[in-house]
């Protein structure tokens, strides 16, 4: 009879997953040079990212509309080629696909800067709009060179750590990002363009690096790792009835079902680029401090899924997943909230609102995010997992498609740079201090209404349990409570 081995402590398994981080000795100077590419590409694409509607608006004078139609094409178009990428990669090899990615982002990002600094150049908007959309197939080719990378240059022993450090990695350089984006405009006080200049060499960096770092491109092997056989080789079925054989599968109604309802919570995560710059920069003031703010989060989840690991697999995944959907949700309502409530003074009462958020939403992303592949995984039919994982993403594409388009709507319904106030354009933030302007008019009633919504979701995802886990597959530590 065998014993049941002693499940480890808290405190053991913290130790233990920094203690896995060794086997990475074993790893070539490919695999470092790859995670310091990830760290300086994920600064500039972030930070790109963050700014991208106060650029095109303040600096190039785009309306909050079109500012949100150009950046819902840039990262739908990123979305759709992340599905093509991964061939390209394959078919040029990492080198190849990381320099191409790279040179090309260069030249682009450059481009971006030379249409900044003209202001007499015509159509600059539209110029800038055009350089982002051609920067999309190269922003999808880096992110597959990253994961395939993780794959090529660690060995079976330590590709979990290796994955791991490279997610760690890509979080640190969204915070610096962030840092990056308040640098520019707040202590060198230089328009926000410059952030693209930033960008500009963070590129040439990563090509330095991957010529000097990254030589070859062979699989690492561990040196008692044996060589695997070639899988044998089956007929090849079409597209067309893969997806007619899993459209028909209970199963994967169940999942389109959920990732509807948790739409409204996955959209949060989009305010952050689409609504929130502009919305913090307007109540706060020109020299809101967008970019810190934007830290919380990529920090909150390092830490976060740092102490978050020991217990993961102690609780239900279902219940994890829809009820730390939920705390996301209720991250919106404390901006949902009149702002006299935190302070007399307007700009401070903004940033208490706006720490609020973030931390609640980082709270709640750590529990319910990488319970979403778990659940996909768990429900889908036996060897169809990377199928239904793969489909799970065309909800979240949609709903960031339509949230970018909708965005630059909402901005200019609810947080316009300026209202009307007896004939007169007043700015937004002096119409609120002078009680110019009703609650349903107001920023917080935008906040509110979408937390409605991602709330709304999530608690029907809660009533809808049971049918929602039907015939789903769970790991032994994370089986969901009756």
């Amino acid at each position: 009879m065998t014993s049941t081995p002693a499940k480890k402590t808290a405190g053991e398994m913290i130790v233990g997953y920094f203690r896995d981080f060794g086997v990475l000795k074993e790893t070539r100077t490919e695999y470092w040079g790859i995670q310091i590419v990830n760290f300086l590409d994920c600064t500039a694409y972030f930070a790109i990212l963050t700014i991208a509607s106060l650029f095109l608006s303040h600096d190039l004078g785009m309306s909050d509309q079109h500012a949100g139609y150009t950046i819902a094409a840039f990262t739908a178009a990123t979305t759709i080629l992340l599905t093509l990428s991964g061939m390209m990669t394959d078919w040029l090899g990492i080198r190849v696909s990381l320099r191409l990615s790279m040179i090309a982002s260069l030249v682009l990002r450059a481009a971006i800067v030379g249409v900044g600094l003209v202001p007499s150049l015509p159509h600059r908007g539209w110029l800038a709009a055009i350089l982002l959309l051609l920067m999309a197939p190269f922003m999808a080719g880096i992110q597959t060179v990253f994961q395939a990378s993780c794959q090529r240059f660690t060995t079976k022993r330590s590709r979990s750590a290796g994955f791991n450090l490279w997610y760690l990695f890509m979080n640190i350089g969204a915070a610096a990002g962030g840092y990056a984006i308040d640098f520019v405009r707040l202590v060198l006080k230089i328009p926000n363009v410059h952030i693209f200049t930033l960008s500009v060499i963070t590129a040439l960096l990563c090509l330095i690096v991957a010529e000097f770092m990254i030589r070859g491109e062979e699989q690492l092997r561990g040196t008692d790792e044996a060589v695997e056989p070639e899988p044998p080789k089956t007929a090849r079925r079409s597209p067309w009835s893969i997806l007619c054989e899993v459209v028909r599968e209970p199963a994967f109604l169940r999942l389109m079902v959920l990732i509807a309802l948790i739409l409204g919570v996955r959209a949060v995560y989009a305010y952050l680029y689409l609504l929130m710059p502009k919305y913090w920069e307007r109540t706060i003031g020109p020299d809101a401090a967008i970019g810190v703010l934007n830290m919380i989060n990529p920090i909150g989840i390092v830490i976060g899924l740092i102490l978050f690991i020991p217990f993961a697999n102690r609780v239900s995944v279902f219940g994890m997943l829809v009820y730390g959907a939920m705390v996301s949700s209720l991250s919106l309502f404390p901006m949902a909230l009149p702002w006299q409530i935190y302070s007399a003074d307007l700009p401070y009462a903004h940033y208490l609102m706006a720490i609020i958020c973030m931390v609640v939403l980082t709270i709640g992303e750590v529990l319910w995010s990488p319970k979403l592949y778990e659940y996909t995984a768990a429900i889908a039919p036996k060897g169809q997992e990377g199928t239904y994982l793969g489909f799970s993403m065309i909800p979240w594409f949609l709903a960031k498609t339509a949230v970018g388009a909708l965005s630059g709507h909402m901005l200019a319904h609810w947080s316009p740079a300026t209202v009307k106030v007896n004939g007169a354009d007043v700015p937004l933030q002096q119409a609120m201090i002078n009680h110019q302007i009703d609650y349903w008019h107001s920023p917080a009633a935008m906040w509110f209404w979408l937390g409605v919504f991602a709330l709304a979701g999530c608690i029907a995802a809660a009533l809808l349990r049971r049918w929602l886990t039907e015939g789903a597959r769970w790991t032994q530590d994370a089986t969901p409570a009756a």
